[in-house]
């Protein structure tokens, strides 16, 4: 019995595929140099351990947001390539729940930011 059941076992675990599509779907920029970027270019968007979220230094609601990202996005206008010139700069505390993280990153991206730059959280 034991025999039948681990053939069985080996059987399925031979036979299932594993969907690998997960994750985050973004392009990544090609390796090369340092390009200067003009600073009323950049929103700055700050998720604390709390996960409250701050835009330009100031606490804003989800939805606040999503508006401020908009408007902020016509006004800065579109680049050659008809992409907003606006790039939205995540950063994360070490404690901020992934979840979090991913919330603010769907609304960044419904605001229509194309260009969003994941910053990296500071070393305690």
């Amino acid at each position: 019995m034991a025999d039948i059941a681990f053939l069985l076992l080996i059987f399925f675990l031979v036979t299932t595929t594993m969907d690998m599509d997960k994750g985050i779907p973004m392009i990544l920029p090609e390796r090369g140099g340092e390009v200067k970027i003009n600073p009323k270019n950049i929103a700055k968007v700050l998720i604390n351990a709390s996960g409250d979220v701050l835009f330009d230094g100031e606490v804003v609601l989800d939805q606040e947001l999503k508006e401020l990202l908009r408007t902020r996005i016509k006004e800065r206008g579109l680049d050659a390539d008809l992409k907003p010139k606006l790039i939205v700069s995540i950063k994360t505390d070490r404690e901020t729940e992934y979840d979090r993280y991913i919330t603010i990153l769907d609304i960044v991206k419904d605001a229509g930011a194309t260009k969003i730059s994941i910053a990296e959280p500071d070393k305690d």
